[in-house]
């Protein structure tokens, strides 16, 4: 977006604290998802923000993987958010991974054992559930909140050693069990874990928990704003506590609202179920909100940059319409998207006075929209051509302005022609649509002097190619699949996804290349999938050229 707008609340804090001199003016985020699944839409608000922030006060961002779950974590998941963040457009100063803190944060817990600040204990996670107490009742002591500062320090190295079992012990922070905030109430700092990391192997067998490595890892990469959602405001007190409490550099936590948006899910493990349990063909398939998935179907990075600008950033939660997201990728498809023609229901046509053999070629403007039309192609036309079934009526209505007996129509980018006659198959459906053509009204040298009303898209028959269409839908009919007491499985449109085996498509398309946007004429923007081979085309329909859910509300 051009226009200019006013701060964000997270701006003001930052150029207030550029004012003052806080840490030296410095600028410094990061973005730090953990790679135990792919990045969703939501993921690009923050990466917008983060990122964008460095950007505007001349800063810093680090990319940091929050790689403490060595159960649930992949090289996979790593590489593709690398991949996912350098495709909206951002590069980060340093790739770190909290498993490069995995001996500093160590000696943080034994500072804090040292202390009198944490301690080992050997109860199960139902009983430390129950000693937290409840939010109007105080916690109990665990019978294990006072052991010695040697025995603690004993027993933590020799969890470290791998002496125990997965759940058998942990390091817990002796704080404050009467606190309103839960999470002050001696919360975990590690767990037992016998399991494979990604990076560091089998040489830990102790994981610290997100509470004790996030805000510890800020402070060793001296971050100046972390910014997070606003689900981690009770985290603060915790990130805070164990900052003062170990004297290290004060990085400072914000929160602003996360993306909640309209027919969407935004959960990592509501997706992973619907990869799992079959509802889609894998975290990039192209009804997915994941990055990823977008990308596939065609959504540009520059959309969804601007889609995350128009949104803002805000402290309360609210409910984005996805169609907000469309209208995006379609603006700013109207700007990059190369105009073709595809006919995706076709019938044949055929011009009975065009000279038998006879092929020429036209020429059409790539994007009209585009300054010079952004050069231009040539079109192949012949006496042969498919066109939309739906282009023609065998009984026009009074205001139809597309083929009918008797009535004559415009062919894109070339000639006016008029319907003389048609064939029907056995079943009474029309196989074959006669029609002669004006040889004087070809488009750009029109000497004709007739007028029509209608204009209709075409492909010839010798020289189209043939495709795949995938035209993707919303993956749900409710606007809140997941709202509270819903199964969300039960509100998948089942119409999310068809697929048309045969459709024609102008020769050069043939050439398409994969990223870029097309539109088809009249039938939406498109995109060729991964899934293509030369000679077996699948294109991804990515949005309608109008919001067509909007019309349906309205009728409904």
């Amino acid at each position: 977006m051009s226009e200019e707008r006013s701060l964000n609340f997270i701006e003001e804090i930052i150029e207030e604290d550029i004012r003052s001199g806080k840490h030296g003016g410095r600028v410094h985020t990061r973005f730090p998802p953990e790679p135990n699944g792919y990045l969703h839409i939501g993921h690009a608000k923050s990466i917008c923000l983060n990122f964008g922030l460095a950007k505007k006060y001349n800063g810093l961002t680090n990319l940091r993987f929050d790689d403490t779950n060595p159960e649930k974590e992949e090289t996979e998941y790593v590489d593709s958010i690398k991949e996912d963040v350098r495709w909206l457009g951002f590069e980060w100063a340093n790739e770190l991974y909290a498993s490069d803190y995995f001996e500093q944060l160590y000696e943080f817990a034994l500072k804090l054992i040292k202390k009198g600040r944490a301690y080992v204990d050997d109860s199960t996670a139902e009983e430390i559930a129950s000693q937290k107490g409840t939010p109007t009742e105080p916690g109990t002591p665990s019978p294990y909140r006072d052991r010695s500062v040697e025995e603690n320090l004993r027993l933590f190295a020799e969890m470290r050693e791998g002496k125990y079992t997965d759940g058998e012990k942990v390091l817990r922070a002796r704080i404050d069990l009467a606190s309103p905030n839960m999470h002050m109430r001696d919360p975990l700092m590690y767990r037992i874990r016998h399991a494979e990391h990604h990076r560091t192997g089998n040489t830990w067998c102790i994981y610290p928990m997100y509470d004790f490595a996030h805000g510890q890892s800020d402070s060793i990469e001296r971050i100046t704003h972390s910014v997070c959602t606003l689900e981690f405001i009770p985290h603060r007190a915790l990130y805070d506590w164990f900052i003062e409490e170990l004297e290290i550099f004060p990085s400072r936590q914000y929160e602003f609202a996360r993306l909640n948006m309209t027919y969407t899910l935004m959960s990592k493990r509501r997706l992973l179920q619907l990869v799992n349990e079959g509802f889609v063909n894998g975290w990039d398939d192209p009804r997915m909100p994941t990055i990823s998935a977008l990308r596939r179907r065609g959504y540009t990075a520059a959309s969804i940059r601007d889609f995350c600008e128009r949104i803002g950033v805000a402290k309360r939660e609210n409910v984005i319409d996805v169609s907000l997201l469309e209208f995006c990728v379609r603006e700013d498809l109207n700007k990059t998207a190369w105009r073709r023609m595809a006919v995706l229901d076709p019938v044949k046509l055929v011009i009975t006075n065009y000279p038998e053999g006879q092929h020429e070629l036209l020429e059409g403007e790539n994007n009209p929209e585009e300054e010079g039309g952004g050069g231009s192609r040539q079109i192949p036309f012949s006496k042969e051509l498919w066109i939309e079934r739906d282009d023609f009526m065998e009984n026009p209505t009074k205001k139809y302005f597309r083929l009918g007996p008797g009535l004559m129509v415009r062919l894109k980018h070339a000639y006016i022609i008029k319907c003389e006659d048609f064939v029907k198959d056995e079943s009474g459906n029309i196989t074959e649509i006669r029609c002669t053509y004006v040889p004087e009204s070809k488009s750009g040298s029109d000497t004709s002097g007739i007028h029509v009303k209608g204009t209709i898209h075409w492909v010839s028959v010798p020289h189209a190619a043939k495709a795949e269409v995938r035209l993707y839908d919303r993956l749900f009919l409710s606007e809140e699949p997941a709202a509270e007491g819903r199964d969300f499985r039960e509100h998948i449109n089942p119409e999310s996804l068809q697929v048309l085996p045969d459709v024609y498509m102008e020769a050069d398309l043939a050439r398409a290349e994969q990223g870029r946007g097309y539109q088809f004429i009249r039938k939406g923007y498109f995109t060729l999938d991964k899934d293509s081979k030369p000679g077996a085309l699948v294109f991804n329909r990515t949005v309608t050229l109008k919001d067509t859910w909007a019309k349906a509300a309205k009728k409904g």
